[in-house]
């Protein structure tokens, strides 16, 4: 295909109001795709990998608008984009105003043919990204830019809008997951069930895509969980013990542990352990293996067969009580000095499920069989019985209809310095990326709030080089699992502000949030700026007030710095209608 019909498709499908129509738009490409079938089913999206990827183009807004002026002529210059970018508000639309094409050179490699007539295809495009992706050590970052702006040079003004877009990740054409999902059953002629089915397997649309076209309700039926391809996890939603036990009568409680979410991959070698092959991934499915040796150790320790187990890491003290979330941080990026941070912060890892186990899927399995396999799994089948609270790395699971041994479950478990407990549905299955009623959490006393920052103000005297307050929004939308087709984009109009936070940070954490926040910057008009929705605040707050001052409706009373939510993206932040709920309350 060539890619100025992908991009004309995807004019159209922008410029369709009504969402079964943009199904039917969708489906049409999808239909007409032939062999580029699993890059269209990942452009459409903005995306260029399987979701479950986490393979990164690794090129920035400041490297995308330098290729962008250098495929629009010489007298156009990175900040004249930027400038561009500032009055407009949207990269493609800033790519479309220019006339691309003619220049020579670098671009000339890459097959250049002007704007008009490169006939560029959809694979040149993925296979240049992929190049760029692939690009590393000295001179990597120019390289990129040379291989993107080869690309520009031979596009039209249409075919730039897209490609920014694709760039970027800011697709911003109304096709989510849910549509991906609706079109791939309506142009294959397959149920909607059995695709959903497949991509919660796979977490690959592209391949999705392709099996159900080539081979059908067979193929999607046969699609299975891979170990090392991470699956989006399970999520929770805020509920009481009464909520839970009017519903299902008897609750699976769990403890709640401060750390951060991790899914182990374990494959190992019988014939040479020292073979076997260990990852891990966050919640984001981004990989973070080298950070958490721990945790391979564990897998090497405990596990004897190929598994896929979903769990936290926490981080503890030298008498292995639990430390605070902002710890388990300092651990879960870290990519260089990992022996120094280790011996500087100490993690253990914990599981509560098993998704996959000696060749065999578990997500439809419900909850009970799930930890049941998971002790299995974790404990050495020759070994003499031992009760669950000795299986080092079991979550422990207790099932009951009596809310008095719950809230003694609760106690304890902040007692040991945990957060409170889960409630768990004990007949629940496992719905990847879903955040359903089938998991509650339930905290002591108020909650925090997940908040997007979407503005900052630069301090005052010897906080002037630093970002020193910051400006707070949660989604607009529900909790449901349908607005999560969405995909992980936020747009800054689909955000309301609570509030601004500039309690509780040090002089070098404030350091840090400016080295975090500053590639974002947007707009900046004297010491206001204005952020991309890309970072996740956790904030603490005495009350939740009604108020006209922000455009939520209300404010958050006395708030304070927690931490950054590293492992969130914006479409994880809490949402507008969890705030009028706690407000309610």
């Amino acid at each position: 295909m060539e890619f100025a019909t992908f991009a004309d498709r995807a004019g159209t499908i922008e410029a369709e109001p009504a969402a079964l129509e943009v199904v039917a738009h969708v489906r049409d490409l999808f239909a007409d795709a032939g062999s580029d079938l699993e890059v269209v089913a990942r452009f459409v999206q903005g995306r260029v990998f399987p979701a479950w990827d986490s393979t990164t183009l690794d090129i920035g807004p400041s490297a995308c608008y330098e290729a962008i002026a250098r495929a629009a002529g010489t007298n156009v210059s990175s900040d004249d984009v930027e400038a561009r970018l500032a009055e407009v508000g949207e990269i493609g639309d800033v790519a479309a105003n220019y006339d691309f094409g003619g220049q020579q050179g670098l671009g000339a490699f890459t097959g250049g043919g002007g704007g008009n007539g490169g006939n560029l295809t959809v694979r040149e495009v993925h296979e240049t990204l992929e190049d760029i992706a692939a690009a590393e050590g000295s001179g990597s970052q120019d390289r990129k830019v040379d291989l993107l702006f080869g690309l520009f040079n031979r596009c039209s003004s249409e075919e730039a809008r897209y490609l920014a877009r694709i760039v970027l990740s800011e697709m911003r054409i109304g096709v989510g997951e849910g549509t991906v999902r609706d079109a791939i059953a309506e142009a294959f002629d397959v149920p909607t069930d059995r695709v959903e089915r497949a991509l919660q397997v796979s977490n690959d649309y592209g391949q999705v895509a392709r099996t159900a076209r080539d081979d059908g309700l067979e193929g999607l039926d046969s699609t299975e969980l891979e170990v090392g391809r991470p699956v989006q996890a399970m999520l929770a939603q805020t509920g009481t013990v009464t909520d839970a036990l009017e519903e299902w009568e008897t609750a699976g409680v769990e403890w709640k542990y401060d750390g951060a979410r991790i899914q182990l991959h374990h494959a190992p070698n019988r014939s040479n352990e020292s073979t076997a092959e260990t990852r891990v991934f966050s919640r984001n499915m981004e990989e973070v293996t080298d950070a958490l040796p721990e945790v391979v150790e564990f897998a090497a320790a405990h596990l004897e067969e190929p598994a896929i187990l979903d769990g936290e890491v926490v981080a503890i003290d030298e008498d292995g009580s639990p430390l605070p979330f902002q710890e388990v941080l300092k651990r879960f990026r870290r990519k260089h000095d990992v022996a120094k941070a280790r011996e500087d912060v100490s993690v253990r890892p914990v599981f509560f499920d098993c998704l996959h186990a000696g060749g065999e899927d578990l997500l439809a399995e419900p909850l009970t069989t799930r930890h049941d396999r998971l002790r299995s799994v974790l404990v050495d089948a020759d070994a003499d019985p031992v009760a669950d609270d000795e299986i080092e790395g079991l979550s422990l699971l207790w099932r009951t209809d009596d809310p008095d041994e719950i809230e003694s479950i609760a106690a304890e478990a902040l007692e040991a310095g945990h957060e409170g407990i889960m409630l768990k549905n004990p007949d629940s299955t496992y719905s990847p990326g879903r955040r359903g009623k089938h998991w509650r959490k339930r905290k002591p006393d108020v909650e925090t709030l997940d908040c997007v920052v979407t503005g900052a103000e630069w301090g005052e005297g010897r906080r002037a080089t630093v970002l020193g307050t910051f400006e707070l929004a949660v989604r607009t939308g529900d909790d449901s699992e349908e607005r999560r087709s969405a995909g992980s984009a936020v747009e800054p109009q689909n955000l309301e502000t609570v509030g601004k936070v500039a309690t509780g940070i040090t002089d070098e954490k404030l350091e840090e949030l400016t080295d975090l926040l500053e590639p974002h910057i947007t707009v900046a008009e004297g010491q206001t700026v204005d952020l991309e929705p890309a970072v996740v605040f956790e904030v603490g707050y005495e009350e939740i007030q009604s108020s006209p001052t922000y455009s939520s409706g209300y404010a958050l009373r006395f708030p304070r710095f927690v931490g950054v939510r590293s492992d969130k993206s914006p479409a994880d932040a809490d949402s507008l209608e969890r705030l009028e709920r706690l407000h309610d309350q």
